[in-house]
């Protein structure tokens, strides 16, 4: 044993006593969960791990809910949930169904009866919340599955009958592979159009529980989850006035690690950082008749709410959620109402997110948060979500670095109704529009910007802002519009347009003061008057282009003598100032100064030799640099 690891033991009693419990598929119930006697369920294991202890899972699919009744002790102390090294562990939130019954050519259907379901009916359940569009119709929680890939719910039975490609849908292959269901007192039937398929003979899978791993009580602290495939669970819309519960779920509590993970195929929510049910739950909804209370109304409510129940860094938030691949989730890849404070997200790769274009709302996207209160956002990939990150109401002392988005449908970044201080520095933003911002006090720092800029204020709503680094509340006001910083940008437009404008002209309008320096504009985009330092190339297309080489990809763009000749200066907290309304300081989350003196990759910036744009070394020619 090395000293250091003696040194943990000696200073973390608890440790020296750990223990590592397995869990396999060809465990017994009655085993003591030891290498050679594993337990057959992680429920098992949960019962008895304690802090410090290791559970882990071998290979195989696991159809249960994991409900910790545990946590850690510290970050040192952990309980460590972990897929065996060098195995495929599944869990899964669905069940296998056979026993279906030939209606006609394609079509066919199965009964089970409602005590299949337990306490939780996903097939009687529908989707529903704050700020949910149905679209004139219902849609249920649950799912149906042929061999790993999701159906499509209709409305009516004539619909499964009689298939058509549905036109809503981003991806209209295999949109015809579609499903209805009827729940009465006894029996759920589901009918579904498999097409040229044999469900008795495929794999045909029904999602039954509405998570894969979440603690039914708040409290449980220092969890690592590590290395699984989570997929199928009947999860609910998580609007922020409601308890969130995703896949993998924190509930209301501090420190965990989520990592290594593939989370797919949730109805909604991949994982949620959220808030819990009792102090609100889809408020606004259920505030029916109430015409002179809106969801701003609502929500500030329910802010007060959670305030009074342990709002505050020593029990909630400090989670990390890195290295993991997340997909076809209907809602978000990632989300959290308050909950995600002080957290770090890195490292991620989520994209096909809200495909399934029959419902809608405002609450998706790839990472979709309010109140990211000191929170990290780094070295992600986003792309093919409808919005890749929204950060809604309470954004201060956030961080969007160094992220690559691309072929998102709405945007690559929306700040919604913020004060500020918020940082977007290093980015790759290649989606039609670029920024979406309806906040104020930013800073836009080294980005390469190839889509619309688009600004503006909200004069009618009132949202928090808290003191520097704290969640203590220090007021409520309107969105007025300006104190943002935008230095050393490359912005350029998606086609040679000279009427074509980036949106930063709208700061000449707004009543506070906005800062631009240093940018550069290519492709039909007009400058800023307020710009100072600025170069433009108008009719310079840089041809910007993703290329995508197996787990790899590169971007490929031209860089012209203007734009590599152009010397910006280094900028730090100094130069970035305080944002007006909280009175809060650009700086990192313990107060120290921070400087933007590394680029996309990390490489260091020299203060006598910055360039504009998220990459040093830029040199007049066609570029080809590996963003992933």
């Amino acid at each position: 044993m090395k000293i250091s690891q003696l040194l943990i033991l000696l200073l973390v009693p608890s440790l020296a006593f750990a223990r590592e419990y397995h869990v396999s598929k060809n465990g017994n119930e009655l085993n003591n969960g030891s290498t050679t006697n594993p337990f057959l369920t992680i429920k098992q294991a949960v019962h008895a791990a304690l802090p410090g202890d290791t559970i882990t899972v071998h290979g195989g699919t696991y159809r249960e809910w994991i409900n910790p009744l545990r946590g850690g002790e510290s970050d040192l102390i952990r309980i460590l949930y972990r897929a065996a090294p060098g195995e495929k562990v599944e869990i899964k939130g669905s069940e296998i169904i056979k026993g279906w019954v030939k209606v006609k050519d394609g079509v066919w259907k199965v009964s089970l009866p409602n005590s299949f379901f337990g306490n939780y009916n996903p097939y009687r359940d529908s989707v529903n919340g704050d700020w949910f569009i149905p679209k004139g119709r219902i849609y249920h929680t649950g799912e149906v599955f042929l061999n790993g890939k999701p159906l499509y719910e209709m409305e009516t039975m004539g619909k499964v009958l009689n298939t058509e490609v549905i036109p809503e849908i981003k991806v209209k292959e295999g949109s015809d592979y579609v499903w209805y269901c009827e729940t009465d007192e006894n029996n759920t039937t589901i009918w579904a159009n498999f097409h040229k398929f044999n469900p008795n003979k495929e794999l045909v899978e029904i999602s039954k529980r509405n998570t894969c791993f979440y603690p039914e009580n708040p409290g449980i602290n220092f969890i690592t989850v590590r290395g699984f495939h989570f997929s199928q669970a009947a999860t609910q819309w998580a609007a922020p006035t409601a308890g969130q519960v995703g896949m993998i779920a924190t509930h209301w509590n501090k420190g965990w690690i989520i990592e290594n993970n593939v989370i797919s195929d949730s109805k909604n929510n991949g994982i949620t950082l959220g808030k819990e049910r009792e102090t609100g739950h889809n408020v606004w909804s259920a505030d029916v008749g109430n015409i002179n209370r809106d969801g701003n109304i609502h929500y500030i409510e329910v802010v007060f709410n959670v305030l009074r129940n342990n709002w505050n860094k020593k029990h909630i938030g400090s989670h990390v959620v890195r290295n993991n691949t997340i997909y076809n989730c209907g809602q978000t890849g990632i989300c959290g109402s308050m909950g995600a404070v002080f957290s770090i997200i890195e490292n991620n790769h989520i994209y096909n997110i809200w495909t399934n274009r029959l419902y809608a709302g405002w609450e998706i996207a790839g990472i979709k948060f309010h109140a990211p209160i000191d929170v990290t956002i780094r070295k992600n990939r986003i792309h093919d979500c409808g919005r890749g990150v929204w950060l809604d109401w309470m954004t201060q002392g956030a961080r969007v670095s160094s992220n690559l988005f691309y072929n998102n449908d709405h945007e690559d970044l929306f700040v919604e109704v913020n004060h500020g201080p918020y940082i977007a520095d290093n980015n790759i933003l290649l989606s039609p529009t670029a920024i979406s911002n309806q906040s104020q006090g930013g800073a836009y720092v080294h980005n390469l910007i190839a889509g619309k800029i688009s600004v503006r204020n909200e004069p009618n709503r009132f949202t928090p802002y808290f003191l520097p680094h704290s969640i203590d509340m220090a007021g409520l006001t309107t969105i007025y519009g300006g104190d943002d910083r935008y230095y050393n940008n490359i912005i350029t437009g998606n086609d040679l347009n000279p009427e074509s404008n980036n949106g930063l002209e709208a700061y000449n309008e707004f009543k506070l003061p906005a800062w631009l320096d240093g940018n550069v504009y290519f492709n039909g985009i007009k400058p800023s008057g307020k710009d100072v330092n600025f170069v433009s190339s108008p009719e310079f297309d840089p041809e910007i282009k993703i290329v995508e080489e197996g787990e790899k990809v590169f971007l490929q763009f031209t860089v012209d003598q203007i734009c590599a000749n152009h010397k910006v200066k280094l900028i730090g907290t100094e130069i970035l100032g305080k944002a007006k309304v909280p009175k809060a300081a650009f700086d990192n989350p313990d107060d120290s100064p921070l400087n933007f003196d590394k680029d996309f990759s990390g490489k260091k910036r020299l203060a006598e030799n910055v360039t504009a744009g998220p990459f040093i070394d830029l040199k007049p020619e066609k570029m080809f640099i590996a963003v992933w």
